[in-house]
């Protein structure tokens, strides 16, 4: 992938061109260590911090079965006047990986969501694979979706618009979470959005010998091996752990996602997205041309940045006008 992107530099506008060599100089892998380090930062210099003035959000807590406690955020659209009542209620997941990230780095998200007011988004700071490998952050991401559907007056949810999205590694629990939500069937999910998700531990075409910036085979494996830590990768990996791995996608929510072509996840975004379109699943999809890992909020300003989130917000607002599911709580 390394001779590709740059045999495709001319075809990528040069800003996104420029910020993605930039980022991969500054750093051209992750490795356990860096993981770490950033955690740490982001402990000091982001959470509890939340910056943008369309948005607020409120930190709440929810009791774990070991009695610790799993911190959330409830964000909603600051003037109190725009919020409506029956929002739609979006599970939004950070990504990092399965081994960094905490929900405040995710407010540009949140802000194209809720800011109209018909929208209340939980973000749940779920346990990460530094401190504990999978089952623990789905775990805590189907406990703050049980608690989002059981406050839905509270918070003043329509019961029969509960979405799930998230970016990267929480791209891969959003669709995670729809699968374990379909087949115990607690949760009826109306709407996803996998965000280039991380899906498949096992290598594609497009993770294989991958230095795009941002994330690459690298980065893939060192990822992957700590979520996946004391799993015997050729047989026992459940698909709730790796969503690619699901064959049968029948009974899913409706879905929107996008991907760059030099994103090591592009094969398994676009097989993901076949398998629901197989089941019958109805799904928008674009593939952006040269573009990175996370472009949409790495290079924010460029020209593919502003129509992949244009797409999204597009494919949002369809599903808030024409997609629900029924829950009895």
């Amino acid at each position: 992938m390394a001779e590709e992107y740059r045999i495709k530099d001319s075809d990528i506008e040069e800003s996104v061109r420029r910020i993605g060599t930039t980022f991969r100089r500054i750093t051209p892998y992750q490795t356990e260590e860096l993981f770490r380090k950033t955690n740490a930062a982001e402990e000091r210099l982001i959470k509890g911090k939340w910056v943008p003035i369309h948005t607020e959000a409120e930190e709440r807590f929810i009791t774990r079965g070991d009695g610790s406690e799993l911190r959330i955020l409830v964000c909603r659209a600051s003037d109190k006047e725009k919020r409506k009542p029956g929002a739609a209620g979006l599970l939004w997941i950070h990504g990092g990986g399965y081994a960094t990230g905490v929900p405040e780095q995710d407010h540009l998200f949140v802000d194209m969501f809720c800011t109209e007011g018909e929208c209340v988004a939980v973000l749940p700071d779920y346990i990460l694979s530094t401190e504990a490998p999978y089952p623990a952050a789905l775990g805590d991401c189907c406990l703050a979706l049980y608690w989002m559907l059981e406050n839905a007056e509270e918070l003043g949810i329509d019961t029969g618009r509960i979405f799930v999205g998230g970016d990267s590694a929480g791209g891969g629990l959003t669709a995670a979470v729809c699968l374990r939500a379909r087949d115990e069937g607690i949760v009826k999910i109306a709407f996803q959005m996998p965000l280039y998700p991380m899906l498949d531990d096992r290598e594609t075409d497009s993770s294989r010998n991958n230095d795009a910036p941002v994330w690459n085979t690298r980065s893939n494996r060192a990822g992957w091996d700590l979520y996946l830590a004391g799993y015997d990768r050729e047989r026992d990996v459940p698909y709730y752990a790796a969503p690619a791995r699901a064959e049968d996608l029948s009974g899913m929510p409706p879905a929107c996602t996008f991907v760059g072509t030099i994103d090591p996840f592009r094969d398994e975004t676009a097989q993901y997205v076949e398998k629901l379109r197989k089941a019958g699943i109805q799904v928008a999809f674009r593939q952006f041309e040269g573009c990175f890992h996370g472009f949409d909020m790495i290079a924010y300003a460029t020209k593919p940045a502003r129509e992949a989130r244009k797409f999204l917000s597009g494919a949002f607002r369809y599903a808030l006008d024409n997609y629900r599911a029924e829950n009895i709580i």
